[in-house]
């Protein structure tokens, strides 16, 4: 693996550096065009990456399942043959929850003391933007890539829908590439080479009708389901083992990493308190750690629920944690551009939250996420740092660069 050339090294810095105003707005425009979901209607922040890209002489194109959720892409090609090298970032936002609760404004960025604040900012405008700019940088300097460098941004991410990037891969595979650079942060501007995998399951009780003055131990359909939920929420404190290759990431992930998580998200059946209730169902939601597959947690749920009468489970969605190998040359260039930026090599580290980079590696293509979100998840008041962003878009054009480095 070779450096990239340290004389090419400061220019994209240089080039990365002069954009910083141009930055700071893009994330301002994309903040004040809603996305959010459940509705998730892109059209407006699409607009502004495209107008964005267009201003630097680029041509970008949107493709689209529907008419509210279009996706943004644009690539060039470099001067000789070589690798294809994705940048992955979305435009759909969580909802802002209760707006009262905001000290700041919601649909719009404020810049003050370092930060910027505004809805969806860290998850994932300000990253998107990042992507956006060093995108523009590189294809000002074609000449000194080899292979293709495509930027894609989508919608339907927040949700894991169908019409972001899992569409546009399904309907064009050579969007896959080579390698993606996505840039969902892990939290801490540390480095994430894997992500945990979701299990969603509806667990169901029954049980025969009854008065409830009559009612004995385990009797109703409640008692049944509060009995294996108490016994699941002890899985929480369970850590997995990284599988091998991944050994760094017991060093790296803190206590969230391997740690299989356990949230019962909705209980709903029952009627009369004088009644025995007969149907009642909770759904759940795991979070998979690498080390651990969904066959194992789901042979678990086989066991515990088949000691009780009256449950039964079914799977809602599912896939396994995923990672990328930390010796491959994407991790290593990433780690190296960091530290050229930052002075700090990233950390390693799973993912908690699902991303699309899930849906590149499951192709077989190596993907990271790195991006400027501060905390492990994004919420109210959501916020970055500004520097952050600027050193996210020069991580990622050195990156990029370092893969597709012409040579002579």
């Amino acid at each position: 693996m070779r450096p990239l050339d340290p004389g090419f090294a400061r220019l994209l810095r240089d080039r990365v550096a002069a954009e910083r105003e141009a930055l700071i707005s893009l994330c301002a425009a994309l903040v004040a065009a809603r996305s959010d979901q459940p509705e998730g209607d892109t059209r407006e922040a699409a607009r502004v990456v495209a107008d964005f890209l267009a201003s630097r002489g680029l041509v970008p194109g949107t493709r689209a399942a529907g008419d509210t959720k279009p996706n943004v892409v644009c690539g060039f090609a470099g001067a000789k043959a070589g690798p294809h090298v994705v940048l992955n970032g979305h435009l759909d936002t969580l909802p802002p929850g209760d707006e009262a609760a905001w000290s700041v404004p919601v649909w719009s960025l404020a810049r003050a003391g370092g930060r910027l604040t505004g809805l969806g900012i860290g998850n994932m405008k300000a990253g998107t933007a990042a992507l956006a700019v060093a995108f523009a940088v590189l294809a000002g300097e074609r000449e000194r890539l080899a292979g293709r460098l495509t930027f894609t941004a989508v919608a339907d991410e927040v949700v894991f829908g169908p019409d972001g990037a899992a569409y546009l891969i399904d309907a064009d595979p050579d969007l896959l590439g080579d390698a993606l650079i996505n840039a969902e942060g892990p939290g801490g501007m540390d480095l994430a080479i894997a992500e945990k995998g979701l299990l969603w399951v509806r667990i169901e009780a029954s049980a025969p009708p009854g008065q409830g003055m009559l009612s004995v131990r385990g009797s109703g359909a409640i008692a049944r389901l509060a009995s294996v939920l108490a016994a699941i929420d002890e899985w929480n404190d369970e850590i997995a083992s990284p599988p091998p290759g991944l050994e760094i990431l017991r060093e790296t992930s803190g206590e969230h990493g391997l740690r299989l998580s356990v949230n019962i998200g909705r209980v709903a059946g029952g009627g009369l308190p004088s009644q025995v209730a007969t149907q009642v169902h909770a759904d759940v939601d795991f979070r998979v750690p690498p080390g651990l597959t969904i066959e194992a947690v789901e042979a678990r749920l086989d066991a515990l629920l088949s000691a009780t009468p009256g449950l039964s489970w079914q799977r809602l969605k599912g896939w396994n944690p995923n990672w990328t190998a930390p010796d491959t040359a994407l991790v290593r260039h990433a780690s190296e551009a960091a530290q050229a930026v930052r002075g700090v090599n990233p950390r390693p580290v799973v993912r908690l939250p699902a991303s699309d980079a899930a849906r590149w590696r499951a192709r077989g293509v190596p993907a990271i996420c790195y991006g400027p979100q501060p905390t492990l998840a994004a919420g109210i008041d959501d916020w970055v740092n500004e520097d952050d962003v600027h050193d996210c878009a020069a991580v990622y054009a050195l990156t990029a660069a370092s893969l597709m480095e012409r040579g002579s």
